[in-house]
C-alpha cells in the first residue's frame, strides 16, 4: 500500500485479498492437478486437456500478478475515519434525487471495487467527482453521454 496511491475502502481491499486467495488455494492448484494428469496421457501437441490446462494457468498466473501489484499500488481509506463527516468525501454513502425525484443511494469507492449495480461507484466517474465536496441540498449538474443531469444531495453517511 503506498501513501498516494488510488484510494480503496477496506472492504475493497478484502475482496482484492479474498480474489487473490482464491485463486492460489483453489483454482490454481486445480487446474495444476488437470495438466499434471493430462501430462501423463501422451502426446501433448495434440492434447486439449493439456494445452486448455496450461492456457488457463497462465490467465491465473497473469491475474494473480496483476493483483499483487495492484494490491501494493492502492491505499486503502477508511470512510469512518472521515473527520468531516458533513460533505462528500471517499467512501461517502450519498443518497441523491435527480430532476424527476428519483432516488438512489450510492456509495463512492475506489475504481477497482465500482460496482453499479450494487451501489458503488468508481471516486473518478462524473457523478462522483461532481458530488466531491457536496453537502447536504447542494445541486449537482453532471454531463453524461445522454445529456446533461442535476442531481440534489438528501443525505451523507461515512460507515
Amino acid at each position: 500500500m503506498t501513501p498516494q496511491g488510488p484510494p480503496i475502502t477496506p472492504a475493497g481491499m478484502a475482496g482484492l485479498k479474498a480474489r487473490y486467495d482464491h485463486l492460489l488455494e483453489n483454482e490454481r492448484p486445480a487446474i495444476v492437478e488437470i495438466v499434471s494428469w493430462a501430462a501423463g496421457n501422451g502426446d501433448r501437441s495434440e492434447n486439449g486437456d493439456y494445452i486448455y490446462g496450461r492456457k488457463k494457468m497462465r490467465e491465473i498466473d497473469r491475474e494473480l500478478a496483476h493483483l499483487i501489484k495492484r494490491m501494493k499500488a492502492l491505499r486503502v481509506v477508511d470512510p469512518a475515519a472521515q473527520i468531516d463527516q458533513s460533505r462528500v468525501f471517499f467512501g461517502a454513502t450519498v443518497t441523491i434525487a435527480d430532476e424527476d425525484d428519483t432516488r438512489q443511494t450510492i456509495q463512492l469507492v475506489g475504481d477497482d471495487e465500482q460496482e453499479a449495480s450494487e451501489g458503488r461507484i468508481g471516486w473518478h466517474s462524473p457523478l462522483a467527482r461532481a458530488l466531491r465536496g457536496a453537502q447536504v441540498g447542494d445541486l449537482r449538474t453532471v454531463s453524461l453521454p445522454s445529456g446533461t443531469r442535476e442531481w440534489e444531495v438528501l443525505a451523507i453517511a461515512y460507515a
